[in-house]
């Protein structure tokens, strides 16, 4: 963050903390769950009983001699942070090299019957299957009459409040989505997003996914607006190259949404149709570069990624877990500017987050004192607030 002072990086050493909580009691959850998801072999039984046990009490091991990615995760620390307390080290990494552990446990790596398996895909069917899906897209046929501004604004604030459909959250915090979410952002910069993407626009849209099911449906739905409206040219969606967090987007889970929208009635079944002929003449594309599972911040992205990003006329990053790579994950004051923290950025970009772990930037003094007043510093974590940030002019640093 070249122009701005650098803030604590967050680490899980710190018992009460949200790091700690989820490492000390979201992972050992989701390793159960794992287990209990699949008919696995006494093989894989070993393996997830010996990870929840070095995850409680031992210390980070380096990946096997013969994985296919070893290197890839030297690169990325892995060596370096070998022997250390998963508590001590930053934890965006310990939760990155968490679930990169958890596929290794059931064997989405070695050759055999279980490659290439997703280990969290029963918890994502079940979402996208779920009837609140349903309801959701039932409300596609009511917006029919609507003005066309008015239904954009709609899709956008379905796009940001679908992120609270993560999984991964809700192994912590079970009554999560069942409150009800603050009526106002915290931030909301959406009038620059718009002039980002005007109705006789070209260009190309670049969003970053976040979950699956219930997230990635509205997601792709903006996506449809985007481009049958005309904004955008071409869009192209980063989904992870392996499964993720629980919940996040892979190759495999766009198609599942497709297959969903296209099999839906009403005007879901037409924009799944557009979306799949969009694939197919390249006015949609989707990416699944490997940087996408780093445990680093997304200032330390590739030459090639950086190189796609500035191509694009608006990068669109979702969620929480990329707004912590997109700002660094930090002890920023919450009014640290937006646009000071993302100023590395090759281009334009804007983050559709809803609040669910401690790093924030970007608020005013006045949201911020009424926030901690109303909510202690539980408004950071509780997944009722979200916020709309642009940087409609980040520059790559020379």
């Amino acid at each position: 963050m070249p122009d701005t002072p650098a803030a604590p990086v967050l680490l899980g050493d710190e018992p009460g903390s949200f790091p700690h909580s989820v490492l000390a009691e979201r992972h050992p959850a989701l390793i159960r769950r794992v287990r209990d998801a699949f008919p696995y072999g006494p093989g894989q039984h070993r393996a997830l009983d010996a990870l929840l046990e070095n995850c409680a009490k031992g210390l980070i091991e380096p990946l096997p001699a013969d994985a296919p990615d070893r290197d890839l995760w030297r690169a990325w620390g892995a060596d370096a942070h070998a022997g250390q307390s998963w508590f001590h080290v930053p934890w965006l990494w310990s939760e990155s090299y968490f679930y990169r552990r958890l596929l290794e446990a059931v064997g989405y790596f070695t050759p055999g019957a279980w490659q290439g398996i997703d280990p969290f895909r029963p918890f994502k069917r079940a979402e996208l299957d779920a009837e609140e899906t349903d309801q959701e897209l039932a409300a596609l046929d009511s917006s029919t009459d609507t003005p066309a501004d008015e239904r954009a604004r709609a899709l956008l604030h379905g796009s940001l409040w679908g992120n609270r459909a993560d999984l991964g959250f809700r192994l912590s915090d079970a009554d999560a989505e069942a409150r009800e979410a603050a009526p106002a952002l915290v931030a909301d910069d959406s009038e620059t997003l718009w002039s980002l993407l005007p109705p006789s626009g070209t260009g190309t849209l670049i969003l970053v996914a976040d979950n699956a099911g219930r997230e990635l449906v509205p997601d792709l739905l903006l996506i449809d607006h985007l481009l049958a409206e005309g904004r955008v040219g071409r869009a192209v969606l980063h989904v992870k190259p392996y499964p993720y967090y629980v919940s996040d987007a892979t190759t495999a889970d766009v198609v599942d949404a497709l297959h969903r929208l296209v099999s839906a009635p009403g005007r879901a079944a037409g924009c799944g149709r557009r979306l799949w002929s969009a694939m197919a003449d390249g006015r949609l594309t989707v990416r699944a570069h490997p940087f996408s599972c780093a445990p680093l911040p997304y200032a330390d992205m590739p030459g090639d990624l950086r190189a796609e990003f500035a191509s694009g006329t608006l990068t669109v990053f979702k969620g929480d877990l990329n707004y912590r790579r997109l700002v660094g994950d930090r002890q920023w004051p919450p009014t640290t500017p937006f646009r000071d923290v993302t100023a590395w950025f090759p281009g334009a970009v804007a983050a559709l987050r809803t609040l669910k772990s401690d790093v924030i930037t970007g608020l005013d003094a006045r949201t911020e004192a009424a926030l901690t007043a109303a909510e202690g510093q539980r408004w950071r974590t509780s997944g009722t607030h979200a916020l709309i940030q642009v940087n409609p002019g980040a520059k790559a640093a020379p």
